[in-house]
């Protein structure tokens, strides 16, 4: 049986949209359970005030956390502070830091260099390196609801600001692909898509507007997809190859 990762999610409410959170702790139960949840800010703040009903719908614990002075985020370091006695409480496998600052570059490093899975979250305005520092980051904008996007005439339409697939995505892919591939020039696609991670941990088929990355190869001439059957496994096996 596989064990079942459990992951503490820390959130910057100074800095994330109350909208997403909902559509967001459905994308983390994806990758294990969020035991610890915590969302740090001053909450006598009336712009905070929105969270509250949220919090409770998705029991996560709300920190306070006052400012002590102009121009300095006390909320940054509370949440550093409490996600190292998190890491030596031994509690955990996981983290997921949810914020678009970069101020949380170090401590998720800190955190990947003890052992812990590390998942970022937060909007595409989110500098490098924090982007770099997580295993995986996943931006808050491919989490919103179909429904809430609009078209000019007031009809739902598809997500906006989705990613072009440029020449540049086009050879980081094959290139990925060349790197594990077989003699034969085959790659099994788990191992592409971890390698991809390892190598770009904000590369998501969502943000190219594919669930998968099974259909974002399909959709792909430059590349061939083979499904093959394996004794034992109920499902078919993808590989790929660069054409």
């Amino acid at each position: 049986m596989e064990k079942d990762i459990k992951l503490a999610v820390l959130i910057d409410g100074d800095n994330i949209p109350s909208k997403y959170i909902k559509e967001m702790m459905e994308e983390i139960a994806l990758y294990g359970t969020p035991t610890i949840k915590r969302i740090y800010g001053d909450w006598t703040k009336p712009q905070l005030s929105k969270w509250k009903t949220i919090l409770l719908e998705n029991a996560i614990t709300p920190i306070q956390q006052y400012g002590y002075t102009t121009g300095k985020n006390a909320t940054d370091s509370a949440m550093i502070i409490d996600a190292m006695d998190i890491l030596y409480s031994n509690n955990v496998d996981g983290f997921c830091l949810v914020s678009s600052d970069s101020d949380f570059t170090r401590l998720a490093t800190r955190l990947r260099e003890s052992g812990m899975q590390v998942y970022g979250i937060g909007e595409k305005k989110t500098p490098d390196p924090f982007i770099v520092a997580c295993d995986k980051f996943i931006y808050l904008e491919i989490l919103e609801p179909y429904s809430e996007t609009k078209d000019e005439k007031g009809g739902a339409s598809k997500k906006q600001n989705l990613e072009k697939i440029t020449p540049k995505v086009i050879k980081f892919l094959k290139q990925s692909v060349s790197d594990v591939a077989d003699e034969d020039g085959w790659a099994f696609l788990g191992d592409v898509g971890s390698l991809i991670l390892k190598k770009q941990p904000n590369f998501d088929s969502r943000n190219f507007g594919f669930e998968k990355l099974t259909p974002l190869f399909k959709s792909l001439s430059q590349f061939e997809i083979d499904q093959r059957v394996q004794s034992g496994v109920r499902f078919k096996l993808i590989y790929v190859r660069n054409k």
